[in-house]
């Protein structure tokens, strides 16, 4: 074999070398990617799963206190038409398959479809009479449907278990929101049994052996002839990534990721199949273009090579081109060498301007925060110095009334004072809190006591205003995750917008309002103004309604607000309300409150 088809197998091989190596870093990328995207949408879909089953288990619990079910569980009289009436009423509402009240000894007091089921010996049941929330699933014995069961205990005065309230719920109403989810996903009990999923081809099969998996269990039961073997497949992994290889018809990808996620608090364990053909099909895609390359660049190397020694050749004889041809690629060396160091500096400008504009972005933040101060400086000074006025007049008024034996009156007047000063202190201590640059984690806030803070602050503003504010806190308090300097300018904001926008009004108002429902909670800011012009253009830099020139700031405030506000998971929205004026909403998760231990 010659030199050149040595040289031809090296290269050859060195291609297919390289474009192997690109296919295994750029799959691993996508799979990276695809792991981030699975691990998020499991868990959007395993929290979507338990808020809604939550809704059951707080409906039983707030059952087992009503006032017509109490008195049949304890004995103590009660309509048994009026509480199943109640029963039936609450389960067509809320989409439950059967509400039912038991007594101690499970017999079946009211029910909302008539069944009368004796529930002693099952475990829901159990679990309640010890004083807990009983949680259970299970075939129904008759229409074979997948049913979650919750059990609330009832008590007596004396705090002994008289009796449970029941709920039971078909699965399939639950999972029907997201059956046609990409994704194929799955939820898989202790026993080893798919009870939930988007994919009906996956519904009862099991990883164990199906006759052992029958009635009587502490936390599922099955029929062991409904259920079905496992979905074959072959595991393999790639970078502690777990790839399935599988054949189980058209809406079951043949490679999937496989992930899971423990869900303890039902006793299930999430689980996600994500089609990786596309990642495959990029990396192949980005392997061939290497190969492709490499050997475009190997055949306009093997042409220089050959017209080099062509050249060798004619050497002796035409010594002035081989000169010309070494100065060309001296120029060439040049230029790549001036091409590679103006593409070093402008990565570093790049860099640089990324840091820029990081900076640049925390100090708008900022600045937002000293405008709105700025604003409100004229009267945050009337704020300061009519206590201060006061307290000088109480003092002299003190005195007076000391040296006259009066000291009743006079401990009044330095009641007074105490009452001004701490006042002014609060003041003081809202604007200092809202003015420092806050860069602490998020942690639990009290919606109520933000917008008291923006309300203190913008109180002489309102007043020059002359608006009228409704708003009345909440009997409990509102948490949420947030930041609560950053939260006080989004609501600072708000209400700035809401005062420059009523201006010229007849009849100016502002209504806020804190509401919660479930795991999200919501401020609502409403004026009176004229409303919103443009609702899908507040939210963008520099779009401003106001007069140019008029010093009213450079139409930054939604766009900072929206970005704080999306930093906390939340979201942001304006629109026209009904009857005149603009309603900002902003909505945020709740953040439990701790109980004591």
């Amino acid at each position: 074999m010659t030199r050149l088809a040595l040289a031809l197998c090296f290269y050859i091989f060195t291609v297919a070398a390289f474009a192997g190596g690109v296919w295994w870093f750029a799959y691993s990328a996508a799979l990276d990617q695809l792991a981030d995207r699975g691990r998020s949408d499991l868990s959007l879909a395993s929290d979507r799963l338990m808020q809604q089953l939550s809704q059951y288990r707080e409906l039983a619990v707030l059952l087992s206190d009503h006032p017509t079910l109490v008195p049949l569980a304890r004995g103590e009289g009660g309509s048994v038409p009026e509480a199943a009436s109640l029963l039936l009423r609450t389960a067509d509402k809320t989409g439950s398959l059967e509400i039912f009240l038991a007594s101690a000894a499970g017999k079946v007091l009211a029910s909302s479809t008539g069944a009368e089921v004796n529930h002693r010996e099952l475990p829901y049941f159990r679990r309640a009479m010890h004083g807990a929330t009983g949680t259970f699933h299970a075939q129904d014995i008759d229409s074979g449907a997948r049913v979650f069961t919750f059990a609330a205990p009832i008590f007596d005065a004396s705090g002994r278990t008289t009796g449970a309230v029941g709920v039971r719920v078909d699965v399939s109403r639950v999972e029907g929101d997201w059956i046609g989810d990409p994704d194929s996903v799955f939820f898989t009990d202790g026993l080893g049994v798919i009870f939930v999923s988007n994919r009906t081809e996956l519904l009862l099969r099991t990883r164990n052996d199906g006759s052992a998996v029958g009635r009587g269990g502490v936390t599922a039961e099955y029929d062991p002839t409904t259920l079905r073997p496992f979905i074959d497949h072959e595991l393999t992994d790639f970078q502690g990534l777990s790839i399935w290889s599988l054949d189980a018809g058209p809406y079951l990808p043949e490679r999937a990721l496989h992930l899971m996620k423990p869900l303890p608090l039902i006793e299930m364990t999430g689980e996600v199949l994500i089609d990786v053909a596309p990642a495959e099909r990029v990396a192949r895609l980005q392997a061939a273009f290497a190969a492709a390359l490499l050997m475009a660049f190997g055949a306009m190397l093997f042409t220089v090579m050959q017209r080099r020694r062509a050249l060798a050749e004619q050497l002796l004889v035409e010594a002035d081109l081989k000169a010309a041809l070494e100065l060309r690629v001296q120029e060439r060396t040049a230029e790549l060498s001036e091409v590679n160091e103006n593409l070093r500096r402008e990565v570093a400008e790049r860099q640089d301007a990324e840091a820029a504009l990081k900076k640049a972005q925390a100090d708008l933040v900022q600045a937002g925060k000293l405008s709105a101060l700025g604003q409100m400086s004229a009267g945050i000074s009337h704020e300061l110095n009519q206590p201060l006025m006061a307290i000088r007049s109480f003092a002299e008024n003190a005195e007076i009334f000391l040296e006259r034996g009066k000291t009743d009156i006079a401990a009044q007047n330095l009641t007074r004072i105490s009452e001004l000063a701490r006042r002014m202190g609060r003041i003081i201590k809202n604007l200092r809190a809202f003015a420092r640059q806050e860069s602490e984690p998020m942690v639990r806030v009290n919606l109520g006591a933000v917008v008291d803070a923006v309300l203190e602050m913008s109180e002489a503003r309102l007043d020059r205003a002359d608006v009228t504010v409704d708003w009345a806190a909440p009997p409990v308090p509102v948490l949420v995750r947030g930041g609560e300097v950053r939260l006080q300018q989004v609501i600072l904001n708000l209400v700035s917008n809401a005062i420059d926008a009523m201006e010229g009004s007849a009849g100016k108002r502002l209504e806020i309002k804190v509401e919660q429902a479930g795991a999200r909670a919501t401020v609502q800011v409403r004026d009176t103004g004229p409303g919103i012009a443009a609702p899908d253009k507040i939210f963008d830099p520099f779009y401003s309604t106001k007069a140019v020139g008029a010093g009213e700031g450079m139409g930054l405030g939604l766009s900072i607000s929206y970005g704080l506000v999306q930093s906390f998971g939340g979201a942001i929205r304006g629109r026209n309300a009904e009857g005149g004026g603009a309603v900002f909403t902003v909505e945020l998760a709740t953040a439990p409150i701790e109980k004591a231990a």
